[in-house]
Order: C-alpha cells, then structure tokens, then sequence
C-alpha cells in the first residue's frame, strides 16, 4: 500500500516515523506535502493535490494540515478520485460529516478519522466495534486535556483561572487563542463526532448546547471542594426511544468517582453499552505519537479491509428536555433564577433539579446579556 502525507507537523510527521520505523516495507509513504522542505525524507514531495491525486499507485491519502481550508479541499479531491482518506481533523469532519460521507459511499473510498475525538485513545474505534454487538445507550467523559489540565491543577492549588490558563499555555497544552478549548468548542465537536459514530446520525457541532469554563474562579473551585466535589468538563450523548441527547458542560463529580481523579492533560471517555455494560477508556488524547499511532492503525485497518462505513439515517434533532439535575450558578445578579433556586453555595446558588435544555437556554441568554455567568451541572 502506498501513502500520501500532507502536512508534516506534529502529528504529520510522527505518521510519517511511525510508518517508516514499524511498517515498511508493506506500507509505504511515497509522497508528502508541505510548505516546508523535509530533505532527510526520501520519497517524493509533493508541489500540489493533482499530483497525488492522479497518481494511480497512491492508495490513501493522510490530511495533517488541520483547519476547514484548504483540507476539505484537499480531502473531497482525494475521496472524488477513488483514493481512502485518513485524518485527525475534528472541526472538518464535524463539520462536513454528512458530506463527506456521502462522497466516500459515491466514489468507493474509505474515510477514516478515529484520531479526531480521543486522539490517541481508541475511543471511536471501540465505539464502533461495541456498537456492532448491541447498542450504545450513552457515553460520557472528559475528551479535552487542556481543560481537564486547568481544571485539575485549579483543584490541587487553589490557583486562579488566568494564571493556570497562562502556565496550561508556556506548556504548549493550549493555543495562544484558547478560546476552543475554554468555551467547550472542541469538545462541542468531539461530542458530534462520537454521536455520529454511536447512532449513525447526522447531527452538526451548532446543534449541541455547549457550556465552557471561560468565567470559572478560584472561589467556585473552593466551594466545590468544601463539599467532597471536583468539576470536570464533560461531554454526554444517548439515544432512548429514538431521541438523541448530546451536550457539553462542567460537571460536578464526587471527589472519589473516575473522573474526579484524572491528572493533568489525560482523558478518560466511557460508554454503556447494552449488552458490554459499562467500558472506560483512559490516556492521552492528543501529542504528536498517541495522535500518530491512532492514525497510522486507520491506515492498517484500510490496508487489512477492517473498515466499517456507518449506515447514515439523516439529521436528528437533539432533545435534551429527558436529563434533568441540579446545577451550581453563579454570576453577579441571581435573581433572574428565581423559584429554581434550592441552596446557596459559596458565592453562587443550587437550583432545584432542572433540564439540560431549560438552563442551557438560561445560561444562554445571560451570557449574551455580557453576564460572567458560570454554571456545573451535577452529575446525577
């Protein structure tokens, strides 16, 4: 099997290793493209797409560029010229699922993306294969390191927000513009990918009511503590009577519960399934081999023929009016919560057990408002 790679960074590059260390001479990279020269690599470098592309020997085509443009361009010319596409890039693939899809069913190619929602943990791929037996009743865990990072060290220091975010970022954990990551976006579009995966739906990133921990304080951190309580941002998805939940919040675990104690970066995404109960899965979900590794067995899985393509059964509404807890709010005025209010905690209030969507919406519209509203779900 011969291999293209566009993009050698970070992961692009440790594919390339990967490949050349473990699996030549049975696969082989023959072409790589980037704006960069990598003279130590000696296969041909790519000046354009139609070069690979018209290239009938080249059997998958590796997208390690990240960003929407130009890699869906990049991905829609390879998948229309019969080629297999493998790639990490979480905002593509959730955001073209449909698509892309679609394109590969037409054309005959396999699309592959099992890095993109757990990176080096093998989340979708375990999805999938337990989903073939029985079927997926929900999932739910921590699938940012960056957050989880932030969040942990909160906890064990008592620091501030700003200056762990600060430390999170000299660590190269998060970007200069954090936003993705802290505003819950890129867990948003892991969720939409996993439940895509789980239920063969078609639900897009927008579509999931998403809350992040832009406006967390030391203070809530405190009051969460003083109870036996740790907050963890957290994705959660299910299907039950044909309606598909899925959302993303800060969710308040009980000191002694999994999620409660994963370190640093790490992630840890579970799954119920029918028949398998309950299956957890713990590691790195992102760096340049865990992210690597988990693209090059895309790769092996193509070459042996272990590929399942989902059987789409168009876009599905999501409804979360069925998950209903108590939830932890705090911002400057209160008022607004009204009869929904159950205790006070710290500088902030419990409400009264109320649905995902209702305080979603609330939060919602205060956040809009310009209000520094923070809020955590129990998990119940």
């Amino acid at each position: 099997m011969k291999v293209a790679i566009i993009g050698l960074g970070v992961v692009g590059y440790g594919a390339y290793e990967i490949i050349r260390d473990e699996l030549a001479p049975e696969i082989e990279v023959k072409y790589v493209m980037d704006l960069r020269p990598f003279e130590e690599i000696p296969c041909i470098h790519a000046k354009d797409i139609n070069q690979i592309v018209s290239d009938p020997e080249v059997d998958v085509v590796v997208e390690s560029i990240g960003g929407l443009h130009p890699a869906y361009e990049f991905i829609t010319a390879s998948l229309k010229a019969g080629k297999s596409v493998v790639t990490a890039n979480k905002h593509l693939i959730s955001k073209y699922y449909k698509e892309l899809y679609q394109l590969s069913h037409e054309t005959g190619a396999c699309l592959q993306y099992t890095p993109s929602a757990g990176g080096g943990i093998p989340w979708l791929h375990n999805l999938t294969r337990t989903r073939r037996c029985g079927a997926i009743e929900s999932f739910s865990g921590i699938i940012n390191g960056t957050t989880n990072y932030i969040l942990d060290n909160m906890t064990l220091t008592g620091a501030a927000f700003e200056p762990t975010l600060k430390r999170a970022q000299e660590l190269g954990y998060a970007e200069a513009d954090p936003s993705a990551d802290i505003d819950g976006l890129d867990v948003q579009r892991k969720c939409a990918i996993s439940v895509n995966r789980a239920y063969d739906a078609v639900i897009a990133p927008e579509d999931i009511p998403t809350a992040g921990i832009r406006f967390i304080t030391d203070e809530d951190i405190a009051a969460f503590r003083s109870k036996g309580l740790v907050c963890r941002l957290i994705c959660r998805g299910s299907r039950k009577d044909g309606k598909v939940s899925a959302y993303v919040e800060p969710t308040l675990f009980a000191a002694d519960t999994l999620e409660a104690n994963v370190p640093d970066n790490n992630n840890l995404i579970t799954l119920v399934g029918k028949y398998v109960g309950r299956l957890s899965f713990y590691g790195q979900g992102a760096g340049r081999y865990p992210t690597a590794h988990s693209m090059v067995e895309d790769i092996v899985d193509i070459h042996m023929g272990w590929v399942r393509d989902p059987q789409l059964t168009g876009a599905a509404e999501v409804d979360n009016s069925a998950q209903i807890h108590r939830y932890y709010v705090r911002c400057e005025n209160l008022s607004f919560l009204g009869d929904l209010v159950e205790a006070k905690l710290g500088s902030g209030v419990v409400t009264v057990p109320v649905s995902v969507g209702e305080m979603h919406r609330i939060a919602s519209t205060r956040l809009a408002q310009g209000e520094k509203l923070f809020f955590a779900g129990f998990d119940e």
